[in-house]
């Protein structure tokens, strides 16, 4: 008896250890037309950034997230001499965003810089939401196990080409109170803002490109509510092809 309580015991836990791995084990698929990926370049430094970051927060609600559009914040380091040091700033999102204007896709850098789909995007304060791009796009597809990520994009448009996957691990609900600088005094809540975000070479294949496997980036400012976000783009242009995204559930 004792055995059998013994072995039963084993069972259970082994049991619940393939559970618990399995609820982890994550996948997110685009449909074949183009996810509208919208960037932000931010700073917690920056006067006129306020009414930008309210924009994006908002989208949290509207019932074309992850499928038609996906959000980015990413908090740049050029305005922290002001007197302020942003908390989410990232030296690295500040090189991104002088690399589009680099590559003639923005005029030049500056917060709030809003793109669509890799270029410059002014008109985002005139509607709630991007418009639904009908671009036949190919199918992005990421897999998420614990720590790990793997990656397929089914496409026959790029098959020339050296594709970068970009993974982002976006933060919500990031409360920040900041004390000295422009916004001295004012209090932020953050969604979609980027807390880790890393490149990694594709492989081509006969159908498209895939990676497969690669760590997922993490954070230590990451809470609770969290969310991955993935696009794919050509090696020598920082505009996106293809993205997916969606809720991380641990």
């Amino acid at each position: 008896m004792q055995l059998h309580n013994t072995l039963t015991r084993l069972l259970t836990i082994t049991s619940l250890a393939i559970l618990s791995n399995a609820a982890n084990a994550q996948t997110f698929t685009s449909s074949e037309q183009r996810v509208n990926l919208v960037e932000l370049y931010t700073s917690e430094g920056c006067s006129s950034c306020p009414p930008a970051e309210r924009w994006v927060n908002a989208l949290r609600d509207n019932n074309a997230l992850w499928s038609e559009f996906i959000p980015l914040a990413f908090h740049v380091d050029y305005w922290d001499y002001i007197g302020w040091q942003d908390p989410f700033a990232n030296k690295a999102y500040s090189q991104r965003q002088r690399l589009y204007a680099d590559q003639g896709n923005i005029r030049s850098v500056y917060t709030p810089g809003m793109l669509l789909n890799g270029k410059e995007w002014r008109g985002w304060s005139r509607t709630r939401a991007p418009k639904r791009d009908k671009t036949i796009a190919g199918q992005l597809a990421i897999n998420i196990d614990q720590t790990s990520v793997s990656a397929s994009y089914a496409t026959k448009n790029t098959l020339q080409q050296s594709l970068t996957l970009n993974i982002a691990l976006l933060g919500f609900d990031q409360s920040s109170e900041v004390t000295a600088g422009e916004n001295g005094g004012k209090n932020f809540n953050h969604n979609f803002v980027v807390l880790a975000y890393r490149t990694i070479n594709m492989q081509a294949t006969d159908t498209g490109f895939k990676v497969n496997t690669a760590d997922l980036p993490t954070s230590p400012l990451a809470k609770n509510s969290t969310a991955i976000a993935a696009w794919v783009n050509a090696t020598d242009n920082l505009a996106p092809l293809q993205a997916v995204g969606g809720w991380l559930v641990f």
